[in-house]
């Protein structure tokens, strides 16, 4: 069949299996041209690996690092008449190019959230890689079954505290908009914590760490997002952001297990990308276009898989002796001087330095109150905002013949379907 793009809101309902595959090989095909990661993980567990910063993390540790991966995702497959999630076409293609390589690559499709899911990793880590001596945690779900209790819990995107207003855009009919949202409730926040919170990567851990598959040195990073001005209101100090806060007090506790064997646990604060959970979020698709736009005109715009390249330096490249990471150098000299903290207040790891320097901002900010639904296209970057959402789904890669015909039902080597 030939399948096009069909769009609705911040949700493309169609998929292209060729397209996804062609973008998985630009990233893969970045990654391959950097520099080896010196001293990085052999046995990698993504959890979250088949979409966005996942994905990137399991391309960088594989390619980069030369890692055997383990991927947890849940994704639809394809049939002969309707195409499957864009997830799955990643995972196929990832596992086609890490076979051709050599690499160790397998994948579990499930409710990650599920101690079923959790149990079969360990069990396929045991047969296949005996222990990790990395886990990332790159899970964002809209709803969680507990595993202990049975609730499907919610999680909400709302403000805290008090009534809020935001400026937005519409990228259908590319105008500007305005969002009015209540507060959250203390229950709508709770379920918020619990579903995008820390519980279940330290549960994760714990499981991983009973079972006696963690490594000596094994190190663990949950990813997030901080922001600035623009986007705190709905972002940092809403529901989310308590989520997200939620990973920092987790995390802890979690870095002293690992310090036991010489491991670490760290929150990675990751740029603003366009993902089909961003575009979901009020003002971040505005907020996007006009970064864009900034950071394209400074040369430092970053997608996800320039973040993650950046990441694994931070984590592994000054990395030597097995010295830890809150003993590595603690900034870098960017290229106009700057000093950049790498590792922030609250022991984050910060790759998003970049997207957080002050003239980026200030930019930034400036611009926010001078646009209109005339100039949108020439004060932001919506046409790359726009874009970047279509190369989520597979469309618009290029080198990609997008009038020739398509099998949307690919298998997956290698996968365990738990679904």
């Amino acid at each position: 069949m030939v399948i096009k793009p069909r769009v609705r809101g911040f949700i493309c309902v169609t998929t292209h299996p060729t397209g996804c595959d062609a973008a998985v090989k630009q990233q893969i095909d970045y990654i391959r041209a950097r520099p080896p990661i010196q001293n990085g993980p052999k046995r990698v567990l993504v959890i979250g690996a088949s979409t966005g910063y996942g994905l990137a993390a399991r391309i960088t540790a594989a390619f980069g690092s030369g890692a055997a991966t383990l991927g947890i995702f849940f994704e639809r497959p394809g049939s002969e008449t309707k195409p499957g999630t864009a997830g799955w076409y990643n995972s196929a293609a990832f596992h086609k190019y890490a076979d051709e390589a050599g690499l160790y690559a397998k994948s579990i499709n499930g409710d990650a959230f599920s101690d079923e899911v959790k149990a079969k990793a360990i069990e396929m880590i045991k047969a296949d890689l005996g222990q990790v001596d990395q886990v990332v945690y790159s899970l964002a779900a809209p709803r969680r079954k507990h595993p202990k209790t049975g609730e499907i819990i919610s999680s909400t995107l709302k403000p805290i505290g008090e009534p809020i207003t935001l400026r937005g855009l519409d990228t259908d009919k590319e105008v500007l908009t305005e969002t009015h949202l209540q507060p959250a409730t203390p229950e709508e926040i709770a379920g918020t914590v619990a579903v995008m919170g820390g519980e279940d990567w330290q549960m994760w851990i714990d499981a991983l760490a009973d079972a006696g598959v963690l490594a000596n040195g094994c190190t663990t990073t949950a990813f997030t997002y901080v922001g600035e001005e623009i986007t705190q209101a709905i972002y940092w100090n809403g529901s989310i952001g308590a989520a997200k806060k939620d990973l920092d007090d987790k995390v802890l506790g979690l870095r002293e297990k690992l310090a036991k064997i010489g491991g670490d646990a760290r929150v990675s604060v990751l740029k603003a990308v366009v993902t089909q959970a961003s575009s979901a979020i009020p003002t971040m698709p505005l907020y996007l276009s006009l970064l864009f736009k900034v950071m394209k005109e400074k040369g430092t715009h970053e997608g996800c898989i320039e973040q993650l390249d950046v990441l694994y330096d931070i984590l592994y490249g000054a990395k030597a002796d097995g010295v830890a990471v809150d003993r590595l150098r603690h900034d870098l000299v960017d290229g106009e001087g700057h000093t950049v903290a790498l590792i922030d207040e609250e022991g984050r790891l910060r790759a998003d330095y970049k997207e957080m320097a002050a003239e980026v901002q200030g930019e930034v900010l400036a611009l926010w109150p001078q646009v209109t639904n005339e100039n949108l296209y020439e004060i932001s970057d919506l046409a790359g905002y726009k874009a970047d959402f279509l190369r989520l789904f597979g469309f618009g890669v290029e080198g990609v013949d997008y009038e020739a015909d398509v099998n949307p039902d690919v298998k997956i080597a290698n996968l365990v379907d738990l679904t």
